[in-house]
């Protein structure tokens, strides 16, 4: 070692100048030897987000180029999949527009939903707060939920709605809910969003919670004025990782609302008219076998899913600017 580098290392140069003489692969080895014990704590979760969801990931996008049925060796197909999909499946073109009209609508619903029920929750007593937070809370959680609703539109005179209707005169007959296109995917929305206020709501109390009031006192020094400043300039900005959290769970979820359909309206619904293409996925993946296919499937959603968490990240990466 040099005197300069000698005397870089005794005033606290010494990663700067170990970085520049060793290579990349050897800078990250001694990185990981230095820090081993955030390596070791993290390496639990690193294997099985590595094996549940990186590899599946990656085999999925292979298998998507071939046919395979889970007996036979995979057969390359390369694009005849995807263009079978756009091409000759109308019921796949079905479930794409069901699936962008229900996450469409349910995603940024839901999102806003939980932001303003937690900022106003947030305001209650402690105690108060608690009770409210389970209030709201419990339906996304509850093994009842279908059950209810399910009871709400029975599609005999016994359901709630069917004989209040009746009782008033404004139908003559019992309205099959459940199992007419018109009302499905209506119905299926409201489900969704009444189910809606989950983790992520709980993920905004929490943040919520956690902010300093000092800033708010900083804020008001400056010059703001009301609450929606004070939301928009302070409360906001620094949610941004919870933000951003519950941005993730309320686009997986407008995207695999398929659960609630099949709950409600059974597999398939009438006419298809709330197809999904979690639907699809499922057909094709668990019934036919035809795995390759059924892939190709789960490309296509994933794909619309990383899109639209890219654009939120985009669109909060402008919050408080």
């Amino acid at each position: 070692m040099s005197k300069k580098t000698a005397a870089a290392t005794a005033s606290g140069g010494e990663h700067a100048v170990s970085r520049k003489d060793l290579t990349r692969a050897q800078w990250v080895w001694k990185e990981m030897k230095t820090n081993k014990t955030g390596y070791f704590m993290v390496a639990p979760f690193m294997i099985i987000f590595l094996v549940f969801t990186v590899i599946p990931v990656i085999l999925s996008i292979f298998l998507s180029f071939t046919s395979f049925n889970m007996l036979q060796p995979p057969k390359f197909l390369f694009l005849d999949n995807y263009i079978r999909l756009f091409l000759d499946d109308d019921i796949f073109i079905t479930a794409i527009k069901n699936t962008l009209i229900f996450a469409a609508i349910t995603g940024p619903t839901s999102y806003l939903l939980s932001l303003l029920v937690a900022w106003f929750i947030n305001e209650l007593s402690p105690r108060v707060r608690a009770i409210v937070t389970l209030i709201f809370y419990a339906p996304s959680i509850g093994g009842n939920v279908y059950l209810i609703w399910g009871t709400l539109f029975s599609s005999d005179a016994q359901g709630w709605v069917n004989g209040w209707l009746l009782n008033m005169g404004l139908i003559n007959e019992p309205i099959l809910w459940f199992f007419n296109a018109n009302y499905v995917m209506p119905l299926c929305i409201v489900v969704a969003l009444w189910t809606s206020l989950g983790t992520s709501f709980l993920s905004f109390i929490a943040g919520l919670q956690g902010i300093d009031k000092s800033y708010y006192e900083a804020a008001a020094v400056d010059g703001i004025k009301n609450r929606w400043q004070e939301l928009w300039y302070v409360t906001l900005p620094v949610m941004k990782p919870m933000l951003m959290f519950g941005a993730v769970l309320a686009i997986t979820g407008s995207f695999g609302f398929g659960g609630i359909v099949t709950a409600l309206c059974g597999f398939p619904s009438v006419d298809y008219s709330a197809w999904t293409i979690t639907h699809h996925l499922d057909d094709y993946g668990g019934q036919r076998w035809e795995t390759g296919y059924a892939s190709a499937i789960a490309v296509i959603l994933f794909a619309m899913q990383l899109g639209a968490n890219m654009l939120i990240q985009k669109l909060l990466s402008k919050v408080g600017q």
